[in-house]
């Protein structure tokens, strides 16, 4: 077994949580209740449970001329997966910061883009140009 990942948030609604999840990205969904779920966002297991209304106030920064949300989480995906994914989003309107390349030439270079969901919660889609400088 690889190695999963984990993350519990908050949520305002479970089923407009549910919806975005689930119908809008396209992820599976797990074990859940009216008070919590579990998706299955490429594998990785984020459960959502209900709190009502929350505030995380953060600050954004500037990572070579774009401004993004210090608090974000994400995945990193296969070119093909991240294309298709873009593709499917965007034609939904659903797509908060657009395809942006950073890095360009240099080591980590990738594209991403960035979703919100109706929670707040900005999701970031990255696809690496090379994976071995993931961490380099």
């Amino acid at each position: 077994m690889s190695s999963l990942f984990h993350l519990s948030l908050p949520c305002k609604g479970i089923e407009s949580t549910k919806n975005f999840y689930v119908h809008i990205l396209g992820a599976n969904l797990g074990r859940n209740t009216n008070q919590w779920l579990d998706i299955d966002l490429f594998n990785h297991q984020i459960t959502f449970t209900k709190s009502g209304d929350f505030n995380f106030a953060f600050k954004n920064y500037k990572f070579e001329g774009t401004i993004l949300p210090s608090f974000h989480f994400g995945v990193i995906l296969s070119k093909e997966a991240w294309t298709n994914l873009y593709e499917k989003l965007r034609a939904s309107n659903t797509v908060y910061i657009e395809k942006t390349d950073f890095l360009k030439h240099k080591n980590g270079e990738h594209v991403s883009f960035f979703v919100k969901d109706p929670n707040g919660y900005i999701v970031e889609f990255k696809h690496f140009i090379n994976q071995e400088t993931i961490f380099s």
